[in-house]
């Protein structure tokens, strides 16, 4: 999620000489599809894989990330649709219930490279559908508590004891609010697009509600706080209109004292924030209470049309084995738990990054269902309803559920 930017424009990248194989064994050409620039994995490993001695050349095709869903599943359509595609990981489901996707099953058990028991539980259901594989998570990520240690600090709170419930994180953001000096006890985005969504779902589950049970008593607590929050002013009005890497800017300003947000930012907290900070898990409605945090980034899956799943499904393979450069190279963290993260060398980063490795473990995916844009809409206008005081929040989650109990049947 905190990676979803506008990216260059949908013509075609037909990387020509950058992603031809030099060899004269190339006989097969594939189609690669991602939002993935020069400077993310995608566009890296598909030149990789086109420039080995393996007969398989690679075309690359940049695509933005509001075109993905419209415009490959037209090409899907018209007998159009690339090879491979990376996809938001809540719509992949969208894709394999109406199958556009390649059951690639049989293909991951042969494999003496892609292990499904490798991947942490959450990524590897979000390419699952009805007890089959349809993909490989292409990266994770998920998110945490973020908090300012010196304002903790300067407030008289232990800066290594961040709130570890609910009830202490409205206690603490009390604490440390400071509208003379413009601080915040807290920033998060429930805007109304798919961040809102993502940052309020985990809320949910770990009240023992989910996207299917919106309207349990745990969750409509989880919405009334997110209310007192806001009406309380400890977190911006703005909260509501602006998503996750404007209110982790608010953090590194010092212009909020907690954030909840993803390892996305670490590099930019590294060089924008000017105090010393933590992370920590999120927190939990109570002590004891099961986690869940919520769960972003891609997965690769072959078009079910593709004329060369045997070469598609080897390019899958390579990308996976290159799992461990994720993160050193481009910042990502893969979406297995047996890939071993190096040192940075940077004490904060190295501890937030333990944090949200553990975090991953309770991760969970949005969905799957085939119809996840229409159900997340009803959670966003639940969310903007009550917090907007247009309705209660227990009025505005039954309303979402009455829509989502009128999708899921």
């Amino acid at each position: 999620m905190g990676m979803v930017r506008g990216l260059l424009g949908a013509a075609a990248l037909a990387v020509g000489s950058a992603l031809m194989a030099s060899t004269a064994l190339a006989q097969t050409t594939i189609t690669v599809w991602s939002l993935d620039d020069e400077n993310q994995p995608a566009l890296n490993l598909a030149r990789e894989f086109s420039e080995m001695d393996n007969g398989i050349t690679v075309v690359y095709r940049e695509i933005q990330f509001d075109d993905v869903v419209s415009e490959s599943m037209r090409a899907f359509a018209t007998g159009q649709a690339p090879d491979i595609i990376a996809v938001d990981n809540p719509e992949h489901a969208l894709f394999a219930a109406r199958g556009a996707f390649l059951d690639i099953t049989d293909m991951v058990a042969e494999s003496d490279v892609i292990d499904p028991d490798s991947y942490f539980p959450g990524p590897l259901a979000s390419v699952m559908w009805e007890g089959r594989l349809f993909g490989v998570p292409k990266a994770t990520n998920t998110i945490a508590l973020y908090y300012n240690k010196d304002l903790f600090r300067a407030a008289g709170l232990d800066p290594d004891s961040p709130p570890e419930t609910w009830d202490e994180l409205v206690e603490t953001a009390r604490t440390l609010n400071d509208p003379a000096n413009n601080v915040y006890g807290l920033a998060f985005s429930a805007r109304a697009n798919e961040e809102g969504t993502f940052q309020f779902l985990p809320w949910a589950q770990m009240a023992g509600g989910g996207y299917d049970n919106l309207n349990a008593p745990g969750v409509v607590e989880a919405l009334e706080l997110w209310k007192t929050i806001l009406d309380e002013r400890l977190a911006s009005p703005d909260t509501l209109t602006r998503g996750q890497w404007d209110s982790t800017g608010t953090f590194n300003s010092g212009n909020a004292a907690m954030v909840i947000s993803g390892p996305w930012e670490l590099n930019r907290m590294l060089a924008e924030a000017q105090f010393d900070w933590g992370v920590a898990l999120l927190p939990v409605p109570h002590e004891g209470a099961e986690r869940s945090s919520a769960m972003g980034d891609f997965n690769w899956a072959i078009f079910a049309t593709s004329k060369h799943p045997e070469e598609a499904f080897q390019a899958l393979e390579y990308f996976a084995s290159q799992d461990p450069r994720l993160f050193p190279e481009w910042g990502q963290l893969p979406a297995r738990a047996d890939v071993d993260l190096p040192e940075t060398g940077d004490a904060l980063k190295d501890a937030a990054l333990k944090v949200f490795l553990e975090q991953l473990q309770y991760a969970q995916p949005r969905g799957p269902h085939p119809e996840w844009p229409q159900i997340s809409r009803a959670i966003q206008t639940a969310i903007q309803s009550a917090l907007t005081g247009q309705m209660s929040a227990q009025a505005a989650l039954d309303q979402a559920q009455a829509t989502v109990d009128g999708i899921l049947n």
